[in-house]
């Protein structure tokens, strides 16, 4: 996908899924909503949760963020970054008004009262990427030369060969 396309999904999707890594160094998956401070992925969540402690001890984060049901609808983007855990309370409490005005479609004034209440107890982090894979498998349904695009062919049920995700991963 372009730059374009990718920040079109980030902003129309509301939910992030996010991987640290574990002191036993296994991956620790969790699903959050999330907002965009200059167009990079932002989150708070509970100053003594898993993913806080994993965070200041490992700061690389993986940030997946999808949508489609079918095969053909399928595309995300999978951000490779660094946490940058913020704890100041105003700047805890700015960034979750973004996340929970943008995740609840109100006014962050409206959500104001709650956001101040549940900032005194988090941190918020910020995403710094450092790569991002993309994908959209609607482009593989475009018809291309020699090859039929139809919904019923066999060519659009199987899934791309290695070297046509490879394509794919790459715009």
């Amino acid at each position: 996908m372009t730059a374009g396309e990718i920040a079109d999904l980030l902003s129309a999707s509301k939910k992030v899924q996010i991987g640290t890594i574990n002191p036993d160094g296994t991956p620790h998956l969790v699903t959050l909503f999330y907002g965009l401070i200059d167009g990079k992925i932002a989150f708070f969540t509970y100053r003594r949760s898993q993913k806080v402690r994993n965070l200041v001890r490992d700061p690389r984060i993986s940030c997946l963020v999808e949508t489609g049901q079918d095969y053909g609808e399928l595309r995300g983007a999978l951000i490779y970054g660094t946490a940058r855990l913020i704890g100041d309370y105003a700047a805890v409490a700015k960034i979750g008004a973004v996340i929970v005005s943008r995740t609840m479609d109100i006014r962050a004034d409206a959500a104001a009262g709650y956001v101040e209440h549940t900032a005194r107890k988090r941190v918020a982090c910020v995403v710094e990427p450092f790569r991002v894979v993309s994908w959209d498998h609607r482009k593989l349904a475009r018809e291309r030369p020699g090859r039929s695009a139809s919904a019923g062919s066999p060519a659009s049920a199987r899934p791309p060969a290695p070297h046509e995700r490879d394509r794919e991963a790459s715009r």
